[in-house]
Parts: structure tokens; sequence; C-alpha cells
């Protein structure tokens, strides 16, 4: 009888750091990372977001996780324009911008290395996240894309897509 060989399950994510915390979302849901455009201010739309940016041509709603996660104020950290990017991700049917402090690189996490998340995580509640990652010395949360906006969100944001478009 030969013995059985562990396979180990990965899965890839674009690290990035926000506040002062490295996440990670998994790249099968990123588009691309962009350097930050010229945003068009819209009036009327929600706190987190920023505005509109081209991208290519098309018009896509841009959201600050800062803001969305409400750590502005949680944790002071300077960040350099220049080192800035906009995470392009699909939510459902909605291209969005996401606006993140600096992305880090793209790293492979065996899925036994994730870990359900506590409560709270560098002030994201746990019903945002998919887990905690740690390799060596790093500790990585792990954004749950499809629940970063709730569903009247996603419904602003799409009726506000329909109205620039």
């Amino acid at each position: 009888m030969a013995a059985e060989e562990k396979v180990t399950q990965e899965q890839q994510y674009v690290l990035f750091e926000l506040a002062g915390q490295e996440y990670g979302v998994n790249v099968q849901q990123v588009l691309s990372i962009e350097r930050i455009p010229e945003i068009t201010r819209v009036p009327r739309t929600p706190d987190f977001v920023v505005g509109v940016m081209n991208l290519r041509g098309e018009v896509l709603p841009v959201i600050d996780l800062r803001k969305r996660f409400a750590l502005d104020s949680f944790q002071n950290v300077d960040v350099q324009r220049e080192q800035q990017r906009i995470i392009v991700v699909k939510l459902e049917d909605i291209t969005v911008g996401m606006i993140v402090d600096m992305v880090r690189d793209v790293l492979s996490i065996a899925v036994d290395q994730i870990e359900p998340p506590p409560s709270l995580v560098g002030g994201i509640q746990a019903e945002y996240l998919d887990g905690m990652a740690k390799m060596g010395d790093r500790v990585m949360v792990l954004l749950n894309l499809e629940k970063t906006l709730n569903q009247k969100e996603m419904a602003e944001l799409d009726e506000f897509r329909g109205t620039i478009s």
C-alpha cells in the first residue's frame, strides 16, 4: 500500500495595507491594480464612495476602504499618495475600485493556515472577513469582498452607476 500524499490546497491573495494592518483579497476577484487616477466627486453618494474614475473607457465607482471600515480615526498612519493604489474588483455584477494604502504582493496561502476571525480585527467586524492567515511573523486579515457592501449599498452603487453611464 503506497503512502498517501498530503495535498495542500492553496489560494492566492492580493495583499495590501490599510491603516497599518495587512489585508488580503482573493486574487480571483481582482480584475486589476491601478495607480490612483483623477477621481470625480459625485454628490449624494455614501460617505465611503469618493467618486468615479474612468478606467479604459468604463466609469467605475471608487470606494475608500478606510472610510468604509471607519479606519481613518482608528489608526493615524501616514500614507503617501504615490503608494496608494486602487484594486479593481467585481462585486456581483458591479465593477468597483477600492482605494488601499499600499499593495504588498500576491501570496499563496494554504487553506489550513486560514483560521476563523475574532469578532473584531483592526476595527473591522468579523462579518466582513473570511479569516486570518498566519505565516511566520505575518498575520493577514482576509476580507470577504462579497460582504464588504450590504445589499442596500450594492443597490445604491448599481443605481449610481446607471446614472453616470
